[in-house]
């Protein structure tokens, strides 16, 4: 891995970013998590009368369901910030007419959009310091059983979205189009992953078909060192599970984006 260049695009990055950023754009993208948790107060206090049901107690293994929305509904915003900045790296190059530059350039990419990601992972950690004004607001407080639990829970989520981005990004510059690819992403996240709902409430196939997702474990994780009180012993057999298919989806990922990068030639001259 060549460091100069993950440091060079990261700080590339942050000056463009830093001259002409759209912060009504980062505000935007902090309000869908901002408005989960108000309509999850909302139907906490006026429907549920302060309580929840008792499958999602078992299902959840918590009866703190507001602060099980926070974390859910904070990390699946983090997931779509995170995945809109490094799995569009290239597409936005090819968008700007410097992806042939950046091919022939004698730099790797893979420290490329780990410099990508670098930048990303640091200004999406900016933005979202103001969901937890938002969540301090409600007056939620968040338990936290484990805290190296959630720190690696942290990194297991921010490694996986990684190693999804990087086959996500290859796929956009083949196609050409980026809004269907990721919205699909999106949605089968937010179906799937466990973000803010147990996921015993899904089908059995669905369940299975969850599995498969680079994120599911990583949230499991986040909940589990959170509302869940597990300990970090607990959690180690999901942190495995966060490794193993983190590093499939990547091994995938760097072999598929060579013949994305042609094809992306081959439509383009």
């Amino acid at each position: 891995m060549s460091v100069p260049v993950a440091w060079a695009t990261a700080w590339r990055t942050w000056q463009m970013t830093r001259r002409a950023y759209p912060w009504s754009y980062a505000i935007g993208t902090v309000l869908p998590a901002a408005l989960a948790i108000a309509l999850a107060y909302l139907g906490y206090h006026a429907v549920g009368a302060g309580t929840v049901a008792d499958d999602f107690t078992a299902g959840a293994g918590t009866t703190a369901y507001l602060a099980y929305i926070a974390v859910g509904a904070t990390a699946f915003q983090f997931t779509v910030r995170l995945i809109l900045w490094s799995a569009k790296a290239l597409i936005t190059e090819q968008r700007e007419g410097t992806l042939g530059a950046l091919l022939v350039a004698p730099a790797g990419r893979f420290p490329y959009l780990l410099g990508f990601t670098g930048f990303a992972l640091t200004s999406s950690l900016v933005e979202f310091l103001a969901l937890g004004v938002v969540i301090a607001a409600f007056g939620i407080a968040i338990p936290v059983s484990s805290p190296l639990g959630l720190l690696l829970g942290a990194l297991a989520l921010v490694t996986t979205v990684f190693a999804l981005s990087v086959g996500l990004g290859g796929l956009m510059i083949a196609a050409g189009e980026a809004h269907i690819s990721q919205n699909t992403v999106f949605i089968l996240l937010g179906l799937l992953g466990g973000y803010t709902f147990p996921r015993s409430y899904l089908p059995e196939w669905a369940r299975w078909c969850a599995e498969l997702l680079p994120t599911t474990a990583a949230v499991d994780v986040l909940h589990g060192a959170t509302t869940g009180g597990q300990s970090l012993a607990d959690l180690l057999p999901r942190l495995g599970v966060c490794v193993l298919v983190a590093a499939g989806y990547l091994l995938l990922g760097l072999l598929y984006l060579p013949r994305a990068e042609a094809r992306a030639v081959e439509r383009t001259y």
